[in-house]
């Protein structure tokens, strides 16, 4: 394939992510943010993505890859019709969902590799966002330059969720997070990656064996103009937590272990963003707060822009973060965060901008959130420290200035490898 990138023109892009929900989990996030601003600096970006499917904005073309969506709600783990089998990839799909493996990543990089293999001439570069599958390797060594994003090591997830799991459902999560091995081989033979700090590139060269020097580090970023501080009131002693999925990894529980202990007047409403799951729906019973709780999910950035800015604090209990897109949205809200001191945050969470609280801590997180809430000068200053912040390091225009770097990078040692080879040859 030609593989010469002219300066005149700007880059073709093939962006996939195997699964790019609209509103949480951060892929879809990172898709959509990602592939508008390549446009907008006169970049040309495909987005190839299984279901759920992203949003996208204007100019950025979407091609669907379809799967059979097994875990979409409100019946996930579900059987499909006879009819929904179109091919041999579905029925892998399907049985590796029956034998308690998570199939998304690994059949849609198969799927990829037959969807593109007839049109990699069209293309300057894949990112590929975190599916880490052989089928990608094999983009690659068709000739297609890849780079690839890990927002970090899904190994840190499996490790915290098997810690937690007890009798039978520790086996089941074990055969569930199967799929991370794959991701550790494949991220050993992948030429470029892409991570969203340093903290994320440690953890990959300590999980997956990746050497550092293939790793390169560009921040997830925030859209300043839609994440701004509010222009209504905040409303006195409510929180915001930000939960894509209700797993051990997000700290809910550590949370609501410190809200039980903090004075009933320090505090008056916490707004979890996410589907409300019977675990926290028990929890919140057992510590007698369901009156004081709510649930949101499917909301808009606007919307969720919006709730961020009208809370006094984010809070971000999490017992690991590869990033936090949570926190730098509510920096950009001139929301206070209030963050466990683990993975990336110490790092995002400075300057001033919020409190960092030791991880699995309670006692302290409950001390913490009742000094921020109890003090309208200390969160007026790190409201203004994180605005700063956010507007200054986080834009999701830098953040694509930067990745197309890496792309003409990652074309040029493509090339670089393709003459040397071509020479190897000769030389024989």
């Amino acid at each position: 394939m030609p593989q010469n990138v002219r300066a005149e023109r700007g880059l073709r892009v093939a962006l996939s992510s195997y699964r790019s929900k609209p509103h949480s989990g951060g892929q879809g996030v990172y898709v959509r943010n990602l592939s508008r601003e390549l446009v907008a600096l006169g970049h040309d970006v495909e987005v190839f993505s299984g279901p759920p499917y992203p949003e996208l904005d204007a100019g950025v073309r979407l091609t669907t890859v379809p799967g059979l969506d097994l875990y979409r709600e409100p019946d996930p783990f579900r059987t499909p019709h006879i009819r929904e089998f179109r091919s041999d990839l579905d029925v892998l799909e399907f049985a590796t969902m029956c034998t308690a493996g998570f199939p998304e990543p690994r059949v849609f990089g198969l799927r990829l590799d037959r969807l593109l293999r007839s049109r990699l001439s069209q293309f300057d570069v894949l990112h590929d966002n975190q599916t880490l599958a052989p089928g990608i390797l094999e983009l690659e060594r068709r000739g297609l330059p890849v780079l690839t994003t890990i927002h970090h090591p899904i190994s840190r997830d499996r490790r915290l969720e098997i810690e937690h799991a007890r009798g039978w459902d520790r086996v089941t999560k074990r055969r569930f997070y199967g799929f991370v091995q794959m991701q550790a081989r494949v991220a050993r033979k992948t030429s470029h990656v892409l991570t969203v700090s340093e903290g994320s590139a440690q953890d990959i060269v300590t999980d997956f064996r990746v050497p550092r020097e293939r790793i390169s580090i560009v921040p997830v970023g925030v859209a300043v103009e839609t994440f701004a501080p509010p222009s209504l009131p905040r409303v006195r002693g409510r929180l915001v937590t930000i939960a894509s999925a209700d797993v051990p990894l997000k700290g809910v529980p550590v949370l609501i272990e410190a809200l039980k202990n903090m004075r009933t007047d320090a505090w008056s409403e916490l707004i979890i963003v996410a589907a409300a799951s019977e675990r926290t729906q028990k929890s919140l019973a057992d510590a007698g707060l369901l009156d004081r709780v709510s649930f949101r999910s499917g909301l808009t950035d606007l919307e969720l822009a919006g709730l961020i800015g009208s809370a006094e604090a984010l809070v971000v209990p999490s017992r690991y973060e590869g990033f936090s897109l949570p926190a730098i949205e509510a920096m950009g809200c001139g929301t206070p965060v209030v963050a466990s001191a683990v993975g990336a945050l110490p790092t995002l969470v400075s300057g001033g901008a919020g409190a960092l609280v030791p991880p699995n801590d309670p006692v302290a997180l409950a001390n913490s959130l009742t000094e921020v809430l109890s003090s309208p000068d200390l969160r007026t200053a790190m409201g203004a420290a994180g605005r700063r912040r956010a507007v200054a390091t986080y834009s999701w225009r830098a953040v694509a200035e930067q990745t197309a770097d890496l792309y003409r990078d990652v074309i040029r040692a493509r090339r670089t490898s393709g003459t040397m080879k071509e020479n190897e040859h000769v030389d024989r």
